[in-house]
């Protein structure tokens, strides 16, 4: 079946699915392979819970005569073409956003701000993958006039490999750090890699990239292409300045020399989050949002699934950041932890994963800052951390960790949660 006829079908269905488990009625399955997994063999069942049509790769799964049963040679790349066919058929404007930190952040800060005046569809949670990037453009509709589209990555080749599939219209960055160094080889794969970004805007038809000017990397990478500036030196596109950070961002922006100033108090924890908000300023307003709504919007945002989330406890406030960690978003939250005012302040800190060989020296340059500036309640999970030469007590997981606080709970504190989402430190939020 050519993507053509595949598309008609896709046409007549409510949505696309890959979870045999959530099976809407009329929509289209695909079995997708796994390492421990593999959709095939529950297409049957997909059908029967309400599909009309299921895509597959091995044959020997469908029914003879079932016209249900849609056979290909391999159903992720038909997943991957078929969402790249819906997009070119719509008039939705594509905007593509990717970046070591920040990016699901600035994502949901542009789509608020967005939806404030148009029909919006963006990535939802981190759907930013080979897979989840068709599985957002395939909820494409044509009411939607902009699309925001995460990609996130962690090899080489990968965002190009996005972008190929999502076709972006406008870009942005939002920085590049020491992130999945394992997959890249160095920091400069990093930057090679976010900046495939940069390269396939290139080659489309009067391409918009929107960076921040401080970051000397991105600037380098992106000479020749048509960019929306902003930060905050006073003739950029969007400037603006911090005001306050203790907890919350609260920041100050206007559009050149010359426009007004506008002051948003934000629910966002962390100076690191001032440029991501900036960045949903500068987009809201370069598609033509009121200044007021874009206020609005991002003093109404409050930031979900463990970054940077405010909560206060019967015992202490807590500074949840534990959905990932790097070297680059660890030093970002400790700087702005340092700043934060508090009386009786607490870090509990947890590995970075996937930084290869610089893994040693990552974590003790993590430890060093710590010595150096002065912070004593401080406890760290994991083995790589543990490692490092310091004096702080460590526990080898989280299971410790919650054991210890069982018996010796904190009280009176601020207290910081920042490590990779494998160490599970959101765990100890209970006990705290």
């Amino acid at each position: 079946m050519d993507i053509s006829a595949l598309y008609t079908l896709f046409l007549s269905c409510s949505e696309v699915t890959t979870d045999s488990r959530n099976c809407p009625p009329h929509s289209m399955f695909v079995a997708l392979k796994g390492d421990s997994f593999n959709g095939n063999l529950f297409a049957t069942q997909a059908l029967n819970s309400g599909c009309s049509y299921v895509i597959i790769d091995e044959p020997q799964h469908a029914i003879k005569g079932d016209e249900r049963y849609i056979v290909v040679e391999d159903s992720l790349t038909t997943l991957q073409q078929l969402a790249n066919y819906h997009r070119r058929q719509l008039k939705t404007k594509v905007l593509g956003i990717t970046g070591t930190n920040g990016k699901t952040t600035t994502k949901e800060l542009i789509a608020a701000v967005l939806s404030k005046d148009f029909n919006i569809l963006y990535t939802l949670g981190n759907l930013n993958n080979h897979i989840g990037v068709p599985l957002t453009l395939l909820r494409l509709k044509q009411e939607h006039e902009i699309a925001v589209i995460e990609m996130g990555a962690n090899h080489l080749g990968e965002i190009d490999f996005l972008c190929r599939i999502a076709e972006p219209d406008f870009g942005i960055i939002t920085n590049v750090g020491k992130a999945h160094l394992e997959g890249f080889g160095s920091f400069e794969g990093v930057i090679k890699t976010k900046g495939e970004l940069y390269e396939f805007l290139r080659k489309r038809m009067n391409p918009v990239v929107f960076i921040h000017h401080e970051n000397s990397y991105l600037m380098e990478i992106a000479k020749e292409l048509r960019l929306i500036e902003y930060g905050t030196e006073e003739n950029l596109y969007i400037n603006g300045t911090i005001t306050g950070n203790s907890p919350y961002l609260t920041f100050n922006w206007k559009h050149g020399k010359e426009g007004s100033l506008h002051t948003i108090n934000t629910q966002l924890i962390g100076e690191y989050n001032f440029s991501n908000a900036l960045a949903a300023v500068t987009i809201g307003f370069f598609f033509g949002v009121e200044p007021t709504r874009i206020d609005k919007a991002l003093s109404e945002y409050t930031p979900t699934n463990n970054r940077s989330q405010l909560q206060k406890t019967a015992d202490n406030t807590l500074i949840i950041d534990a959905y990932n960690a790097n070297p680059t978003s660890m030093m970002a939250a400790l700087s702005n932890f340092k700043n934060i005012n508090a009386d009786r302040k607490m870090l509990i800190l947890g590995d970075m994963r996937e930084l290869g060989e610089d893994s040693a020296a990552e974590h003790q340059r993590i430890v060093d800052y710590l010595q150096e500036n002065g912070f004593e309640n401080v406890v760290f999970v994991g083995d790589l951390l543990a490692a490092a030469k310091h004096n702080y007590p460590s526990y080898r997981n989280v299971d410790e960790l919650i054991k210890a606080l069982q018996e010796n709970r904190p009280k009176g504190m601020m207290i910081l949660i920042k490590g990779s989402n494998g160490i599970r430190l959101r765990e100890v939020v209970g006990y705290l």
